[in-house]
């Protein structure tokens, strides 16, 4: 099965992809596109999943990822890292053609961002904390860093966990509502004491504050599609011992 690459309309022909699970080599738990070095899955497999992906969007290209850990830190890429011990951060950037910039989610947003004219493209891993704290603002920055014009970035938000799917207490609630009064907006009711966070939506405002006036949401929702998707907050449901990652890749070409 060749592995779905999912694109983004307003990406355009820079090389990009949203990847799910379709197309992998990994089984059991983990069966298909699993990308996860820090999973329970065979590390030779994870490696041949990340060269599928890899080959799938922009064959030739090297690699160059981050260690994430929920931050709104960015790492300027200036060569290929596809290492054991990448830097630490949450967002990539660079103006380097030849470079797959890779982020890895299991339901939290993967953002990636272009400046056409300027030669630059950024990749973000935004869960929660990296959301709130400022993950996709810092990306911008870096990307501006390299010549960039936050006018003219167009970003694309990729497949993660919906509404529907991402209940959260009181507590997570107060986090964003104390955090500004707004965001109280990106809360619907649930159970008593529970509410349905939309993170798709929070991201895309965050953009929109930041002076991004082009961004697509592609309003895929890791959670509710177990065919396509790795979801860590389904595989804590259904018991799992561990689960899957995907990666969403942009680059420049040569």
């Amino acid at each position: 099965m060749s592995v779905e690459v999912i694109k983004s309309k307003i990406l355009s022909d820079i090389p990009h992809g949203f990847l799910g699970r379709v197309g992998g080599i990994s089984t059991g738990i983990y069966a298909g596109l699993n990308v996860g070095l820090g999973s329970d899955d065979e590390r030779e497999t994870v490696i041949g999943n990340r060269r599928r992906a890899v080959d799938a969007v922009l064959p030739g290209a090297a690699l160059a990822r981050v260690y994430q850990f929920h931050s709104p830190d960015v790492v300027t890429i200036v060569a290929p890292n596809d290492t054991d011990e990448p830097p630490k951060g949450d967002a990539l950037v660079t103006n380097r053609a030849g470079i797959l910039l890779g982020i890895v989610t299991a339901d939290c947003v993967p953002v990636l961002f272009v400046d056409i004219e300027a030669g630059v493209v950024g990749a973000a891993h935004a869960g929660w904390k990296g959301a709130i704290t400022g993950v996709t603002d810092n990306t911008i920055s870096a990307m501006e860093a390299l010549g960039a014009d936050r006018s003219r970035i167009t970003c694309a938000i990729g497949p993660c966990i919906a509404q529907k799917s991402y209940e959260v207490d009181e507590g997570f609630f107060r986090r964003f509502a104390d955090d500004d009064a707004v965001n109280e907006r990106f809360f619907a009711d649930g159970k008593p004491e529970h509410y349905q966070f939309d993170i798709e939506g929070y991201v895309a405002a965050r953009l929109a504050a930041a002076g991004i006036s082009r961004v697509e949401c592609l309003g895929e929702d890791t959670y509710s599609q177990p065919d396509r998707f790795f979801s860590y907050r389904r595989s804590c449901h259904l018991g799992e011992p561990g689960y899957g990652r995907q990666i969403s890749l942009i680059g420049l070409l040569a």
